[in-house]
């Protein structure tokens, strides 16, 4: 999976990326190898409490989520992220089935 990491307004320390690069690593097992996930963080206001945006583009998913500092909202994504993709491959899997039972009612 290739990402790419945005900071919006603010200068991403290393400690932030590295963390970021850690746990969307996990998301890999759940994608394929040529996905690309953006992961796009941003500084709403400065001096107010939720102030951290979070969003994770994979294909045609994405989510976005705020918290109090970056990496929670992080990890709310990758839950919400994750809920997705299961949700999408159970819907796949009833097409498919669908489509199988279908041609073999026209055989």
């Amino acid at each position: 999976m290739i990402t790419s990491i945005q900071a919006v307004h603010f200068d991403a320390s290393q400690q932030l990326q590295e963390f970021v690069e850690k746990k969307v690593s996990k998301l890999e097992k759940l994608c394929d190898e040529s996905a690309t996930l953006e992961v796009s963080m941003k500084l709403i206001k400065p001096e107010t409490a939720m102030n951290k945006e979070v969003s994770l583009n994979l294909g045609d998913i994405f989510v976005s989520k705020v918290a109090d500092k970056f990496e929670d909202a992080l990890l709310d994504c990758i839950d919400a992220l994750k809920a997705k993709i299961e949700k999408n491959k159970e819907k796949m899997a009833k097409m498919l089935l669908t489509l199988f039972s279908s041609f073999r009612l026209l055989m």
